[in-house]
């Protein structure tokens, strides 16, 4: 059992004047000119802040931003979202770039020691870098009280829940780039779900296996092997049964599952949308983890749009695992419709896969805050 933020309250004797370290996860998108375009992932954490300011606590939080290697690098400073975390939430500090000191990273012992210095109790609040044993993750809880925040706390219930007692049907909807990046969620969700419907870049592979020509579309020729194994297995995979593909002259084609070998499949064909919206719509649980195709291309963006909107029509318990899914449903305007959209992709295919994270661990196993007497 996690320890949650009134067990801290509890082992701290109260939080008014303690100074709390808060790891949370704002890395958030950056235009060109280092400008937030979409601050989802900072109000994500309002909740555990407010609760904490609110019982007269002094807030540190800190968060990576981007992928600086272990330097300073203006492009990644925590400038734009410092002034947008004052705007939303006053008086609480934020320390640079977590990512600027390959001590991170590296999960080292005197970079926990400097993050630590004169606090007085930890909050996780990151679920999206909860898979990663990174310092400013796994460290603190070994040294000081530790708890859970809301926004993290919330993740670890919804995600387990879908491992342990989903409503059923349970359709899974996954996309993305590639096979190999979601193999071991595959392998773990065809023995949770019901339907697992496959789209985006990763159906080819998948096709490939079963003996389609699948053109210059993205595939992983070393991953035809794991991909026919889950199929003659049984799996409850469906595949598309149309794609649509880009010839060289720049055409849209709507094809079927042989593409000519100049052909580029970019999404599924709206047969295929057609398909899954009607396995969505008769589902009670439904998790949406990639995109069908390539969706920021509005000539392939109908089947993610049109998943998306059978998931915000849908009476299931709707979950969107993060990255890109999430994003494509804020630019369609559905969020709101979803019942929960995780701020952490990797992190929430891991949890799905394994069942635990090392930053949970780490929090389970704190010996300061009494999570071992809770359970």
């Amino acid at each position: 059992m996690l320890p949650t933020l009134e067990t801290l309250e509890e082992a701290l004797g109260g939080l008014e004047g303690r100074r709390i370290l808060l790891r949370a996860d704002f890395n958030v998108p950056l235009d060109d000119n280092g400008q937030i375009t979409d601050d989802f992932r900072i109000r994500a954490a309002l909740p555990t802040i407010r609760w904490l300011t609110g019982r007269s606590a002094s807030v540190v939080a800190c968060s990576h931003l981007g992928r600086p290697k272990g330097q300073a690098d203006h492009r990644y400073s925590m400038t734009a979202v410092r002034e947008r975390l004052t705007q939303l939430a006053e008086g609480v500090e934020l320390l640079e770039n977590l990512r600027f000191d390959p001590g991170e990273v590296a999960n080292d012992a005197h970079f926990v020691g400097r993050l630590v210095e004169g606090c007085d109790g930890y909050v996780n609040d990151a679920f999206g870098a909860s898979h990663r044993a990174h310092a400013s993750v796994v460290g603190p809880p070994a040294l000081l009280p530790s708890a859970a925040g809301r926004l993290l706390a919330k993740e670890v219930e919804v995600l387990s829940a879908l491992r342990q007692q989903p409503k059923r049907p349970f359709v899974a909807v996954l996309g993305g780039a590639k096979v190999s990046d979601k193999l071991g969620v595959i392998e773990a969700l065809v023995e949770i779900a019901d339907e697992v419907l496959i789209g985006g870049g990763m159906c080819f592979t998948f096709l490939a296996a079963q003996g389609h020509s699948v053109g210059e579309s993205l595939l992983q020729a070393d991953q035809i092997d794991a991909c026919a194994k889950l199929l003659d297995a049984g799996a409850p995979i469906r595949l598309p049964s149309d794609i649509v593909a880009l010839t060289p002259s720049e055409t849209v084609i709507q094809a079927g599952l042989n593409l000519e070998p100049d052909w580029r499949g970019l999404d599924i064909g709206p047969g295929t949308a057609a398909e899954f919206g009607d396995l969505i719509s008769q589902a009670r649980t439904v998790l949406w983890n990639g995109p069908m195709g390539l969706f920021e291309d509005a000539r392939f963006a109908a089947g993610t749009k049109v998943v998306a909107q059978a998931l915000s029509k849908s009476r299931a318990y709707t979950v969107v695992g993060g990255g890109d899914s999430a994003a494509a449903a804020r630019e369609f305007g559905l969020v709101a419709d979803m019942d929960h959209v995780s701020t952490g992709g990797g992190a929430s295919l891991e949890l799905l896969q394994h069942g635990d994270l090392v930053g949970i661990q780490a929090l389970r196993e704190s010996t300061h805050t009494g999570a071992g007497q809770h359970g």
